[in-house]
């Protein structure tokens, strides 16, 4: 059986994500020691030479987002994931979103585990400022909401179920978004695996999860690169500046314009 990676990297009007893909990609062959497959619009061998895998696909807009960290309203080319199932070549499949950051081997846990899908069901702030309770549901009636940041995946009907209705979901997302009493347009990966989930599991919510939460660095903290897998988070708790290291241990980086900014610095 064949297993690797899978990054979706468009660039949008101020990130590189093709660069934060390359730069994830060299830290997963580290630690996971499995090899890479990028799905991007980018033609440039050049900044695609870190992938064993290039795969081509145009990019596909979920809408616009407000980002904090660059204070102001960008394109958000994120509707593509649903289409993992079909592009992989791998018969088991990690996908990372590109501002996941890779510390150490313990994805390898879910890459050995029985399961044909895993994904996050709650994030987590890793400064404890924020309880996430905003992030880990979503509409009116409270849902709750698994992460697509990262997803493990075999070929096997249960995974294809999965991502035929997250593209079902998608396809028909003002439907979805009306059923499920969402504010806003926008679609969102989360969102539709959530409800693909809800949908293959015949309503019952009953999942099988990557069995610890997601570590987050989220927006409006401050994030440097210190030591190859040590980072330093700054943060403001009651009004006094603070400091953690987070070291050796994976992160999901909401601040992606810090995340850039150590991707642009690193030689």
């Amino acid at each position: 059986m064949t297993t690797g990676a899978v990054i979706f990297a468009f660039d949008n009007e101020e990130t590189d994500y093709v660069a934060m893909a390359a730069w994830s990609a060299a830290r997963i062959r580290r630690h996971l020691k499995i090899p890479t497959a990028v799905i991007t619009d980018c033609q440039d061998p050049g900044r695609l030479s870190q992938f064993d895998h290039v795969i081509a696909a145009d990019p596909v807009t979920g809408g616009t987002r407000f980002f904090e960290d660059y204070q102001k309203t960008l394109t958000w080319y994120n509707a593509g994931r649903v289409d993992a199932y079909a592009l992989t070549p791998w018969d088991q499949t990690l996908v990372l979103d590109a501002d996941y950051v890779v510390c150490s081997d313990q994805l390898s846990v879910v890459l050995d585990s029985a399961d044909d899908f895993l994904s996050h069901r709650l994030a987590w702030d890793v400064t404890g400022v924020d309880n996430c309770s905003g992030l880990n549901w979503f509409g009116d009636n409270h849902m709750p909401m698994w992460w697509a940041t990262v997803m493990m995946f075999r070929k096997s009907p249960t995974s294809e179920y999965i991502f035929d209705c997250m593209k079902m979901i998608k396809e028909n997302w003002i439907h979805y978004k009306n059923l499920y009493h969402m504010h806003g347009g926008n679609f969102r990966n989360d969102y539709a695996l959530s409800i693909a989930l809800g949908i293959v599991s015949g309503h019952t919510l009953n999942v099988n999860n990557i069995p610890w939460g997601l570590a987050s660095i989220i927006s409006g903290h401050n994030l440097t690169q210190i030591a190859p897998d040590c980072f330093q988070i700054e943060y403001y708790n009651q009004g006094r500046l603070k400091t953690i290291d987070w070291q050796n241990m994976d992160f999901h980086a909401m601040c992606k314009k810090q995340l850039g900014d150590i991707v642009a610095n690193t030689v």
